[in-house]
């Protein structure tokens, strides 16, 4: 006879954390979210760890290079998605080890024969109004000029106009040499008054900008997460069918940290891979597995060797795999179930292994609940591709702006790796979707409000660091009477209109 579980697994939203005394000592400056990344032994401190409980998901629509960098910045990491070819992957892991702060590769790129509506169309998906005209318009082309708003006014121009005759020509520019510092760069847009500095190589080729905006924030991030040779920090993802080439092209380009990616990870397949990992390189590459929903799945991937376990099946906002195959567990039963497992296996075994509480967060309160209940950090994906950083397109539809975001499993992806169970070589049927997000802005910013209600609501718990959170948080199941009651209700809302 089938197993039933005596209680119906829950979400998040089924629970709230029950306010502890809050000292003098619990204000927000106070809490540390620092984290582990990876596993280590009682007594220890882990190889890797975090500066914020953050990382973002393996996916297209979510982690490329310049999220990896803006979250290492912020202290968190990015785990670069797999479903690409090795090579290209590869190459996003050295763009970020090879990245130097404050020197911006151009994402907003023209040719001298576009015209003023290609520039319009660009700024509307860049939001960038700094332009580079390159001979081939690419980033790293022959430099030609600069396009920034003060070159063209569209009530006084015709769309139809070339770049060529309205931008401004490099040989009024200033630019900086290949091997400028940051120093360099910066007391050069000051002393000449500049708001964006070219640096080009010895043939011409834009190598990348310096902007004047940017000074005080390379000056401000004291989270960031950087290697021993002060370079930041990023993940891949690998699968678990090319493993053997793509391994080690990953660990060649620098990636700090690699990751399974798969929608079920209590499989042969996993051990397969990371026995493969272990055979080769011992302890020295760090790689997570995953994903599971109960303490079988956790103890079989932490005896195989992972350095971390990621916990969710089904509850990303794109994910349906629970509507296709009917597979998966409430998000927060199956993290505090896997806690328990760790735990336990932290006690038998004096191995700490860490657990990513992957998909279900909707709100920022969720994200303290996730580890009030066990996570040591979180992986997101809807909540990252709102942003700036993230690599989709950005649109305007119906009057809103919205960023693309599209899951491993839907057809957009074909990410047919990630669901593989030995041996098909195509997508049978789509677990995720073709979506939008609405646009949210810049990572740092939204980064820093979320984490600051973290903060403020483990203070309200008298707590200041997570395993403290994690220790001692008192948490409660809500009714669904009690979960109305938590919203507005019995008012009606004063219109913010500008017609009100």
């Amino acid at each position: 006879m089938a197993y039933y579980y005596p209680e119906p697994s829950r979400t998040f939203s089924e629970y709230l954390l029950v306010p502890g005394f809050t000292s003098e000592e619990c204000i927000p400056d106070n809490v540390s979210l620092k984290t582990p990344l990876v596993k280590y032994k009682r007594g220890e401190e882990p190889a890797l760890s975090l500066n914020i409980p953050l990382t973002s998901a393996i996916m297209q629509a979510v982690s490329d290079d310049k999220m990896a960098v803006a979250l290492a910045k912020e202290g968190g990491l990015s785990f670069i998605y797999g479903s690409q070819s090795i090579e290209s992957e590869a190459a996003m892991v050295a763009k970020v080890k090879s990245y130097k702060a404050g020197f911006v590769s151009s994402d907003s790129n023209l040719k001298p024969d576009d015209t003023l509506a290609d520039v319009l169309a660009l700024l509307k998906v860049t939001g960038h109004s700094t332009m580079a005209v390159t001979e081939d318009g690419s980033p790293n082309g022959n430099l030609m000029g600069l396009v920034t708003s003060r070159d063209y006014r569209v009530s006084r121009m015709d769309e139809s106009e070339k770049v060529a005759d309205f931008m401004t020509p490099v040989e009024r520019l200033v630019t900086a040499p290949k091997n400028t510092t940051l120093k360099q760069a910066n007391d050069i847009i000051w002393e000449h008054k500049l708001n964006a500095l070219p640096v080009v190589d010895d043939q011409g080729r834009l190598q990348s900008f310096v902007f004047r905006k940017d000074y005080s924030a390379h000056k401000d991030n004291p989270n960031e997460i950087l290697d021993a040779q002060k370079r930041y920090m990023v993940g891949a993802g690998i699968n678990t069918k090319d493993y053997e080439k793509r391994v080690p092209a990953l660990v060649e380009a620098g990636a700090d940290i690699l990751c399974i990616d798969s929608s079920e990870g209590y499989s042969v397949w996993q051990k397969r891979t990371l026995d493969f990992i272990r055979g080769k390189y011992g302890d020295s590459v760090k790689v997570g597995a995953g994903n599971v929903v109960d303490r079988e799945g956790f103890l079989y991937l932490a005896e195989a060797g992972a350095d971390f376990v990621k916990v969710g099946i089904g509850g990303g906002s794109i994910c349906i795999t629970r509507e296709q195959k009917g597979i998966g567990r409430g998000q927060a039963t199956a993290l505090i179930e896997v806690a328990a497992a760790r735990d336990e296996y932290f006690e038998k075994t004096g191995i700490y292994v860490p657990i990513c509480s992957d998909g279900g967060i909707v709100y920022d309160y969720h994200m303290t609940l996730a580890l009030a209940m066990g996570a040591d950090f979180l992986m997101l994906g809807r909540y990252f591709a709102r942003f700036d950083e993230s690599p989709s397109n950005k649109l305007m539809v119906n009057g809103t702006y919205v960023k693309e975001y599209w899951g491993e499993g839907s057809n957009r992806a074909r990410n047919w790796q990630r669901y593989d169970l030995g041996g098909k070589s195509d997508l049978a049927f789509e677990e995720g979707v073709d979506s939008y997000v609405v646009y949210a802005g810049s990572l740092q910013d939204n980064v820093a409000k979320s984490l600051y209600k973290v903060k403020s609501t483990m203070c309200n718990c008298g707590m200041i660091t997570i395993p403290e959170l994690q220790k001692n948080a008192k948490i409660t199941v809500v009714s669904a009477t009690s979960i109305v009651e938590g919203g507005y209700h019995d008012v009606t809302l004063r219109s913010t209109s500008n017609n009100a």
